[in-house]
């Protein structure tokens, strides 16, 4: 018998997916006997504790960058870059003191930079090596590329959520560039796997669905355009707000029945029994719609280039449809909620999984050997 580990899971708070996306991580680390500790922010905690049991939380936010009305998101986040870099240091200190006192044995890091540590085994979790550019600045993103190389290169392993091939979703962002040798491709990593749908009151009526994500004030700018549209119409909409730490449950408006939150099989059983599907186009979002076997119409957030290349590199290969958000008033043409995904998408996937977590757990602990050298840890 494999010996149990104490593992630590760390997403990063720019978004709720970057949760969601550890859910299945988490699920098949437990499941092989070890103890999940999870060190995020509250809203981020909450999510894992309407999903699992037997975890242990620890409160540890990391950076959570403003987003602006009116400024691109990629101007409004190189200017906060001395903050993040100040954030990065202080949690890689803190780093130290939370694996001391929790005796932990592995760190996952889902895209939080200082989670590295010289004499534990850390993994790093990225879908997009390459930050993509506007159009007139994109022979600037080799710069990016060799950033992020540079944090790649200080954990143990890296595991990009994708397939290696050419049927992937993430294109540019994480293929056709050169990688270090500790990258490894994991799979599509979607909360709905394995998982059953138990709905107590199910929708048993034509709907379209409304996944609501992403930052504010993007975030409410969209959920108004789309109430003022689809309040009156019929079918009837279901909105899911995605807010797991709300308290309230269940708001009806006109034809809109809104959801501040629901468990991943009950958000499961309304997204496979909706007749069409808006969202954002996080990356997230994308793989559990796949996961599922559905296609959306994919409104990007305004000024974040990477769920506008995403939507448009998805779109091109007719598996999503998009439009932009200053476009919603004017055409919101919904297709069918159903797509054809290849079968080898997903199984392929659980195969790759599992082979990135088996060769993580196997990765000795340096920390022994760095005591007897004489190394602080």
């Amino acid at each position: 018998m494999k010996e149990s580990r104490n593992i630590l899971i760390c997403p990063l708070e720019w978004g709720l997916g970057h949760a969601a996306r550890m859910l299945p991580v988490a699920r098949k680390l437990q499941s092989s006997g070890n103890k999940i500790f999870i060190g995020s922010g509250e809203e981020h905690l909450s999510l894992f504790k309407r999903e699992m049991t037997g975890l242990e939380y620890i409160i540890f936010p990391g950076f959570k960058p403003f987003y602006s009305r009116l400024i691109p998101q990629y101007i409004v986040l190189l200017l906060q870059a001395p903050i993040l870099l100040y954030h990065t240091i202080l949690e890689h200190f803190k780093l130290k003191r939370i694996i001391s006192r929790y005796n932990i044995d592995i760190v996952i890091s889902d895209n939080r930079f200082g989670l590295w540590h010289a004499n534990k085994v850390t993994a790093y979790v990225t879908h997009m090596p390459l930050l993509p550019l506007p159009k007139y600045f994109r022979f600037l993103e080799f710069i990016g590329v060799i950033l992020h190389r540079a944090v790649i290169k200080k954990y143990s392993l890296c595991f990009i959520p994708d397939l290696p091939g050419k049927i992937n979703i993430s294109g540019k962002l994480s293929h056709g560039i050169k990688l270090p040798a500790n990258v490894r491709y994991s799979g599509i990593l979607s909360r709905f796997l394995d998982i059953q749908t138990v709905l107590s009151d199910p929708p048993d009526f034509p709907h379209t669905t409304v996944i609501l994500s992403g930052p504010e004030p993007q975030r409410g700018i969209l959920r108004k355009k789309l109430v003022t549209l689809l309040e009156h119409k019929i079918p009837s909409t279901i909105m899911l707000e995605g807010r797991p730490a709300d308290t309230g449950s269940r708001v009806v408006s006109g034809n809109i029945i809104s959801y501040s939150h629901l468990s991943a099989s009950e958000m499961k059983e309304v997204l496979k029994s909706s007749e069409k599907i808006i969202s954002r186009s996080g990356y997230t979002t994308i793989m559990d719609l796949i996961a599922l076997r559905s296609s959306a119409l994919l409104i990007p957030t305004p000024g974040q280039t990477e769920q506008e290349y995403l939507a448009e590199y998805l779109s091109e290969k007719k598996w999503f449809t998009t439009i932009s958000q200053k476009e919603v008033e004017k055409v919101l043409t919904v297709t069918s909620a159903t797509s054809a995904w290849p079968d080898e998408m997903l199984k392929e996937s659980m195969i790759l999984l599992d082979r990135a977590l088996e060769e993580l757990l196997e990765i000795p602990d340096k920390h022994s050997h760095n005591n007897k050298s004489g190394k602080e840890t």
